[in-house]
């Protein structure tokens, strides 16, 4: 969220004001008619068909293959996934923390550790060299086909973006901070305490158009309806994690210290999170 935009309850309102129904939580759906607060494009649908793929963005994605041909076991499912539907430069340094979350090393995508479980993931990246911002596409309005069906396969979809730290409401002299958000009540707390526990300030207060707590907010598209985690990120946070935040490759190749202390904390909270599902009866039973 590196643009402010209007309230995300005042543009839920104003849809349902104009449509009697909208798409099911973990349908395919298109997008809605208007444009939400700021952006240009109504949907990522819209998008793909104004601007230019491998010129203006780009879609990368992993969806791992799920095989089981053995009759007497099966394994466990694969249950998370991570995205980051503003990446590149339009929310900069998130497509970098999604493949780190992941699993994965961004400069070469090699699995960080031999062995450690790996995450499915999405990503949207701005490629140009100015004006990225003008390709932000609400999450709530996210139709790209594979981010919802792979939302729709997890249990836990975690999602991340940037914002101000005026939009998070950090305290003044602590910009570098993160907001958690979406529907998951629980995976919000294993989120919070395990950046808190990191090192890395989690701001209370939950801003409303940071919260992420919209159903049709991608990340809350998962396949339990519980919904997912959302993480706001500022600025100053995002830069710190890097040793030359400018351009992807620079991102992607320097890494630091702290980016991999934010990566452990994340993908702490989603092991945790997964631990609690599968020793359910039922991953439907919550």
């Amino acid at each position: 969220m590196s643009q402010p935009h209007a309230s995300r309850r005042t543009v839920l309102a104003s849809l349902v004001a104009a449509a009697a129904g909208g798409p099911l939580l973990t349908g395919l759906a298109a997008g809605p008619a208007a444009a939400a607060g700021g952006d240009i494009y109504t949907a990522n649908s819209d998008l793909y068909t104004k601007a230019i793929e491998g010129q203006d963005f780009a879609r990368r994605f992993k969806r791992h293959e799920a095989f089981d041909n053995d009759k007497a076991t099966t394994p466990s499912p694969r249950l998370s996934s991570v995205l980051a539907i503003h990446g590149g430069g339009i929310e900069m340094g998130t497509s970098e923390l999604c493949l780190g979350i992941a699993g994965y090393l961004p400069d070469t995508l090699a699995p960080v550790t031999a062995g450690a479980p790996v995450y499915d993931y999405w990503m949207l990246e701005g490629m140009r060299s100015s004006g990225n911002t003008d390709l932000h596409v609400t999450a709530s309005h996210c139709d790209d086909t594979v981010a919802r069906s792979m939302a729709a396969g997890s249990a836990n979809v975690l999602s991340l973006h940037g914002c101000t730290a005026a939009q998070a409401g950090a305290p003044a002299g602590q910009p570098k901070a993160v907001v958690v958000g979406g529907l998951n009540a629980r995976f919000r707390q294993l989120l919070s305490t395990k950046l808190t526990a990191a090192g890395f300030q989690v701001l209370g207060g939950n801003p409303e158009d940071l919260n992420g707590d919209l159903p049709e907010n991608i990340c809350n598209r998962t396949l339990t309806g519980e919904g997912g985690g959302q993480l706001e990120i500022t600025t100053e946070l995002r830069q710190s994690l890097f040793g030359n935040f400018s351009g992807a490759g620079n991102r992607a190749a320097t890494t630091n210290a702290e980016f991999w202390k934010f990566v452990d904390a994340c993908r702490d909270a989603i092991a945790a999170m997964e631990a609690e599902q599968l020793a359910r009866k039922s991953l439907f039973a919550y």
